[in-house]
């Protein structure tokens, strides 16, 4: 029988053995000996060919060994063959349990590594694909990773007796909602649609401007007093509140004892008392402030006065706008997204209805050409209060969704020692941006009311740049901004976790991805713009429409760079640079005031607005060239430029034949059936097909992966 253990193998009846290693098989002089056992006899122990000549070949190998080169070693010089396996030496000393029962250092509380999925580390498994699809809605508490080895610690000195048992796990009630997956895919959802509806219903809102002011000196008055409280709010309060104070609210939301009620009801109290402030200053120097918007309405008796009437019923909106940001992120820090999206849609039909009523009373100011001149008094407060009414609303339709939030508003004055005093040092570099963005803003109002006024005709000043420019920002506001909104939070993670070249492949992915619907529809307003205005702007008179055409045209080409400007500055934003974008909104300021007072002196004032268009566009070209640089260096020399500029020039190639064949078309239309509705509508409709058939052909045959992956992605949503 063999023994047990191998210290006790080869041991006779004398007591003598071997004291490590298999057992030497008998020879002579070895008799009495325990024969071998056969089983710890290693496969290969016994070699055949160990006593042979290693330096004797095979015949076959002799024929093609060249023993000149490699000279076979000497007999005796050949070193034996280790063991394929051995097992491992013993320690010499017992496991300690202080060195491998140690506790682990706690997980960092932010985000400490990239993840695939899921923002924070702290409370993200990774299970299979089954669990992440039934188990998505449901709310559980993440186990600890940690706790089976606290529990063996404070087990090591109590006496094991039989485990209690576990008390079964309450049931969990039935929710309402879908959970969190589905929670957030729902407010997503509702936001995006708010977006979507207060764009468009602020888009019928200037048509329905234009058509009772026109296009003409007296719709200039009206929106120049309509967008002063809008820049003195930016620059004012608006910059530091949604950079500084808006952070500070959700901190306060996650560590106050109080949820950060005390800390909103503080911010909102002060916001009021400076916003009242500020409206007092700037009802009191109405007339200096428009002043600085545009000498040419000042200058004007008339327009000067219907001017600053306009501004003293539109300035008390600048508190209303503080007070419904305000309220909107607080409910957004409190899980309520839909609020603040949809109450712009109230303002937005207030003042739809009160120019139709102006309208409805006064007619079309095609139809009743009504100037700075000859508009009554009562039209003027009508409008105004009409106007005012719109914000008022907008503000006060936030608080059934306060309370409904818990939220209830008590004034604080205790503003002091509670972390509102370092706005100033934290806004320096949003506010300076403002200002730099709004000091263009300003020199284009004024060379573009001079340039209306030096005209003479309608359709050629601020208010028909203004409504071109909205034409032209929709598909940035609707496709470009949409796609960084799912590319943000990878971009921010990657940028956090250092890890640029994700940085640079989510930028490139969002500039592609974006470019296959901008780029066509830049080339659509280039070859259908006139056909388009024609159409939305027909009631103001056909030659202020046809005017708006020209200078959506002019705009048309430069929303490519526009688009590309905003998706390249969120990599700086990810990275929390907000100086970069400063200094780069500077340089696009600088050039669109530069550009735009060049073509003030150099064109004639029938095409001047048409060329501070054009500068826009340009401008922005400028700054995409500094900040690609400047990014590009910052991700380290790779920005994936190659593969996006590939994909812009064969858009662009695709698309050049297609606006010569659409706009082709849509001109012979609007010659042959006039620039009324009915040939502005043929005009634009086959005139669009064509181009975007021709486009989307040209690009399947050049095989854009971009285009068709789009397409594909449309076959799939019809089910085909």
């Amino acid at each position: 029988m063999n023994a047990p253990y191998d210290g006790d193998r080869g041991q006779g009846a004398g007591g003598a053995g071997s004291p490590s290693g298999p057992p030497v098989p008998p020879g002579p002089g070895q008799e009495g000996q325990v024969p071998p056992d056969p089983y710890l006899q290693h496969a290969y122990e016994d070699d055949p060919y160990r006593a042979q000549d290693l330096a004797a070949q095979d015949p076959v190998g002799e024929a093609l060994y060249d023993r000149a080169s490699h000279p076979p070693p000497p007999p005796g010089t050949y070193q034996e063959p280790q063991a394929l396996y051995q097992q491992p030496p013993a320690a010499p000393y017992a496991p300690d349990p202080r060195i491998w029962a140690q506790t682990p250092p706690p997980e960092p509380s932010g985000p400490s590594r990239h993840l695939p999925y899921g923002d924070d580390p702290a409370t993200t498994q990774f299970v299979g694909v089954d669990a992440l699809v039934t188990q998505a809605s449901d709310d559980r508490q993440e186990p600890d990773a940690f706790a089976h080895l606290f529990r063996d610690q404070e087990g090591a000195g109590k006496v094991s007796g039989p485990a209690e048992p576990e008390p079964a796990p309450a049931p969990v009630p039935p929710k309402s909602g879908g959970g969190k997956f589905s929670g957030v895919l729902k407010s997503s959802a509702l936001m995006a649609a708010g977006t979507l509806v207060s764009r468009l219903t602020g888009f019928i809102r200037s048509l329905v401007i234009t058509a009772a002011l026109g296009a003409a000196l007296l719709g200039d008055s009206f929106t120049i007093a309509y967008t002063l409280p809008t820049m003195i709010y930016i620059l004012t309060v608006g910059g530091g509140l949604n950079s500084v104070f808006v952070p500070q609210l959700v901190r306060a939301m996650k560590d106050d004892e109080d949820g950060g009620e005390a800390f909103a009801n503080r911010l909102l109290t002060l916001v009021m008392v400076a916003l009242g402030l500020i409206v007092a200053i700037a009802v009191l120097v109405a007339p200096v402030l428009i002043q600085l918007m545009s000498n040419t309405i000042a200058d004007d008796v008339a327009a000067n006065s219907v001017a600053v009437t306009f501004a003293r019923y539109c300035l008390p909106t600048i508190f209303f706008m503080g007070v419904h940001v305000v309220m909107g992120q607080i409910l957004n820090a409190r899980g309520k997204f839909g609020a603040m999206m949809w109450t712009p849609v109230l303002n937005n039909i207030v003042m739809i209805i009160t120019f139709g009523l102006f309208i409805w009373v006064y007619g079309t100011s095609a139809e009743s050409r009504m100037g700075v001149d000859t508009i009554p008094p009562e039209g003027i407060r009508l409008l105004g209060i009409g106007t005012l009414l719109g914000l008022v609303v907008q503000a006060l339709a936030m608080i059934p969704y306060l309370r409904e939030a818990g939220f209830r508003f008590r004034p604080r004055f205790d503003w002091k020692g509670h972390g509102l005093g370092k706005t100033v040092k934290l806004a320096k570099w949003t506010v300076l941006f403002v200002l730099a963005n709004q000091a263009g803003v300003l020199v284009v109002t004024q060379l573009a009311t001079a340039a209306g006024k030096l005209s003479g005709k309608d359709g050629t000043g601020f208010l028909a740049y203004s409504n071109a420019q909205l034409i032209w920002g929709m598909p940035q506001a609707i496709i470009t901004v949409s796609v960084m909104a799912a590319l943000l939070p990878r971009i921010s993670r990657a940028a956090h976790d250092n890890d640029p070249g994700a940085v640079r492949d989510d930028i490139s992915q969002g500039l592609r991805n974006s470019a296959v619907a901008i780029v066509p529809v830049a080339f659509t307003f280039l070859a259908l713009g006139l056909p388009m205005c024609t159409l939305l702007y027909a009631s103001s008179g056909a030659e202020a429409a046809r005017s708006m055409g020209f200078i959506l045209m002019a705009f048309a080409l430069g929303l490519i760079p526009y688009s590309v400007q905003y998706v390249v500055l969120r990599g700086f934003y990810a990275y929390e640079d907000t100086r970069t974008p400063f200094y780069n909104t500077v340089i696009v300021a600088a050039v669109n005031a530069a550009a735009s007072a060049l073509c003030y002196v150099v064109l004639p004032a029938r095409w001047a607005v048409v060329g501070m268009a054009f500068s826009y566009g340009l401008a922005y070209a400028v700054g995409v060239g500094v900040a690609w640089r400047r990014l590009r260096t910052r991700l380290g020399g790779d920005l994936d430029g190659a593969h996006i500029v590939r994909t812009y020039a064969r858009l662009c190639m695709a698309a050049v034949p297609a606006a010569v064949i659409g706009g082709g078309i849509g001109f012979a239309i609007l010659e042959l059936l006039g620039t009324g509705a009915l040939g502005s509508l043929a005009a634009l409709i086959c005139g669009g097909t064509l181009l975007m058939g021709v486009f989307f052909v040209a690009a399947k045959k050049m095989r854009i992966e971009e285009v068709n992956g789009l397409v594909g992605m449309v076959r799939g949503r019809l089910g085909r």
